[in-house]
């Protein structure tokens, strides 16, 4: 089979950074589906991957988690799917990626592609959906009210994959006022699009913009990106008791400010659930099929903003390349072999 992958861990300029290489299909065994991929999406972890962490037992590390595609074979003790179906879903930290023309993944973690949307719309939403729902509905748990402010929310990074989707779950799932982030007319334009009330740009100090809006302070905050250089701010802005939620890699995180408002903080990595073989593991295909349900009842879209090309090391070159300049909207997606 076809695969994209690298040996040596470093930046996107070197010629070996990404290649293309031929390597034998494997096979599925236990409750895993084989997949023959249709397309796929690039995210921000794909870039850090690359940059640091070498292959582990393999001679080749083969990045990708987004994937859509229609099962090839099952093994035998796959209980909901059967080869021909058509499935979505964002793989494990611990196992190949997808960037491969077939993939091994454990059902539990799978769900089945919405039918309206075809395979690189659908390629762009599992891992941004994932780590969007738990961390609105199981960590933050939004739906459960915080003493004040509880009806408002901040996303911060509002216009990438993740901030894209959050936005239009807290629309179909709540009542939630919700105030993104984005900098960029462009940019500010798509999160008004996928359903922000309000927009700020997080490229000027929050707080002061919070509470210009004249609505009172966020009960919660959810930030994606660049929490480091935000946290002041959200210390300042977020409501006493709210609950603040992060998915990025901070080099230090001071917590101490958040305990006179007696902030919680809630850190979401959507891969613990598959890494650690949890005995709630399924609640993630469970939840990609809610989202394909409210995708083909009309009430969220997908976040696919470009087709880049073909599932190649060259294009993957350039879209690893602008995913690091950090003005990528949305969601990326490649398709085909």
């Amino acid at each position: 089979m076809k695969a994209v992958a690298y040996q040596s861990p470093g930046p996107i300029d070197r010629a070996d950074a990404l290649v293309d290489i031929t390597l034998d299909t494997p096979n599925a065994e236990g409750r895993d589906l084989l997949v023959k991929v249709v397309a796929v999406s690039v995210n921000p972890v794909d870039t850090k991957l690359r940059m640091g962490r070498p292959p582990e037992g393999s001679e080749w590390a083969i990045l990708g988690f987004d994937a859509s595609g229609i099962v090839e074979a099952v093994g035998p003790d796959v209980q909901d799917f059967k080869p021909g179906d058509a499935v979505f879903y964002a793989g494990a930290f611990n196992r190949p990626g997808t960037n491969s023309e077939y993939h091994l993944v454990d059902e539990r973690i799978v769900g089945r592609k919405p039918s309206s949307l075809d395979h690189a719309a659908a390629a762009a939403l599992p891992l941004t959906a994932i780590t969007a729902w738990e961390m609105l509905f199981d960590r933050l748990q939004v739906q459960r009210p915080t003493a004040q402010g509880g009806n408002i929310i901040l996303v911060i990074g509002g216009a990438g994959g993740v901030g894209s989707i959050t936005i239009q779950l807290l629309r179909a799932r709540t009542d939630l006022t919700v105030i993104a982030t984005a900098s960029r007319p462009e940019t500010q334009a798509w999160v008004r699009e996928c359903g922000a009330h309000h927009v700020i740009d997080h490229r000027q100090p929050l707080a002061p913009q919070v509470a210009a809006l004249g609505l009172g302070a966020p009960g919660f905050v959810f930030s994606t990106t660049q929490t480091a250089q935000h946290l002041a701010d959200i210390v300042e802005l977020i409501a006493p008791q709210g609950r603040f939620g992060l998915i990025d890699d901070p080099e230090a995180l001071n917590i101490k400010p958040f305990k006179l408002k007696t902030v919680s903080l809630h850190w979401e990595f959507m891969f613990a659930r598959s890494l650690f073989g949890t005995p709630d593991m399924a609640e993630q295909g469970n939840l990609l099929n809610e989202v394909a349900r409210l995708v083909d009842a009309g009430q969220i879209r997908s976040t696919a903003t470009d087709v880049a090309g073909k599932i190649d090391a060259v294009t993957l070159r350039k879209v690893h390349t602008l995913i690091e300049s950090g003005s990528a909207r949305g969601k990326i997606v490649l398709e085909g072999f």
